[in-house]
């Protein structure tokens, strides 16, 4: 089967018997271009089925109006959320967005990279896979003056903005709650601890623990993929136990949701006997029985501001900047936690 040739503004010109010039302004709107020749023009093309070649254009002026957007996941409420919030702001001020899933692969996330850039887009929104730890993918960028903006899965010393949360302190008040609630043998199941989000966390588990006097318990932090099966593999080491813990502080909402279904079909009362706390907020928090107290943060707030502050820098003669933006989070209680009532 033969494609057929794609229209060009030369073809235009020639069925018109005018000059290329002429008819690119008609198409952009010049006004030194009378309104009877633009008419001409634009119905010849749109008859014709022209499509403008935008990417041409940008590459003229050292611009193509692209954004590039590197995610871990996509079958994920809060990425979605996120890819909402940068779609809403990006699409206001007329950029296309390009969109690359890693699937959790350092290794995949270096291709997007590497075709994001041979695709000339003017920025990059970047959340790391689970098991990136190396940056030098981004070095191109840099030295193109190229601005990034990572999100929510950062490294502290990733060159442009950063966009977070303070893990750290969600991590201690998920823990401080299920103390306030009578829990003393507490276990935190984390995500691959190269990442800021899982390290954090875990550092503010911690801290809660020491500031209460509670023993940090060997065995008591397990590093898991947070997935479903990891969820139902947690339930499992924790049945084995004689000494079972009374709370259970996970990095994520679905791999909370499992454990906590898993240990429910084997006897487990929950809150009472093992109290859950989630993260992300996740639909699955609100599905399961008991709900999940989880901690909320809005994706689409993140997307919004991570795209607005690409878009400061992509309007910036100062060069590109490298800077933190924090955002606020809330620990949502939930009947999964809650043995007695908040005062």
């Amino acid at each position: 089967m033969t494609s057929k040739k794609e229209l060009t503004i030369y073809d235009l010109a020639e069925r018109l018997n005018l000059s290329i010039a002429t008819v690119s302004r008609a198409l952009n709107n010049d006004p030194t271009v009378n309104k009877k020749t633009k008419r001409k023009v634009c119905e010849l093309a749109e008859a014709m089925g022209y499509r403008k070649n935008n990417f041409a254009s940008g590459l003229r002026m050292q611009k193509t109006n692209t954004i590039g957007i590197i995610v871990h996941e996509l079958n994920s409420h809060f990425i979605a959320s996120v890819l909402s919030g940068i779609e809403e702001v990006l699409t206001a001020a007329e950029y296309i967005i390009v969109i690359g899933h890693s699937s959790e692969s350092s290794v995949t996330e270096v291709a997007n990279a590497n075709n994001l850039f041979h695709k000339r887009v003017d920025g990059l929104i970047v959340s790391l896979a689970n098991d990136t730890v190396n940056l030098d993918h981004y070095d191109p960028f840099v030295k193109r003056g190229i601005p990034i903006v990572f999100f929510d899965r950062v490294r502290k010393e990733a060159p442009g903005i950063k966009v977070i949360i303070d893990n750290e302190k969600a991590g201690y008040e998920a823990t401080a709650h299920l103390i306030q609630q009578g829990c003393r043998r507490l276990m935190h199941i984390t995500g691959n601890l190269a990442q800021n989000v899982y390290v954090d966390r875990l550092n503010g588990f911690k801290k809660a623990l020491r500031d209460k006097n509670l023993p940090d318990e060997p065995g008591h932090v397990l590093v898991t993929d947070l997935s479903e099966r990891a969820g139902r593999e947690v339930a499992r080491q924790i049945l084995e136990l004689k000494r079972k813990p009374d709370g259970l502080f996970f990095s994520n909402d679905l791999c909370a949701a499992v454990c906590m279904k898993t240990l429910k079909e084997a006897g487990i009362k929950v809150p009472q006997e093992i109290a859950v706390v989630g993260f992300n907020n996740d639909t699955i928090s609100r599905l399961v029985e008991p709900q999940l107290s989880t901690v909320n943060y809005a994706g689409s707030e993140m997307g919004r501001v991570a795209a607005n502050n690409l878009l400061s820098q992509l309007n910036s003669s100062l060069g590109v900047a490298s800077y933190t933006v924090v955002l606020t989070s809330q620990l949502m209680i939930r009947e999964s936690s809650l043995r007695y009532a908040i005062l």
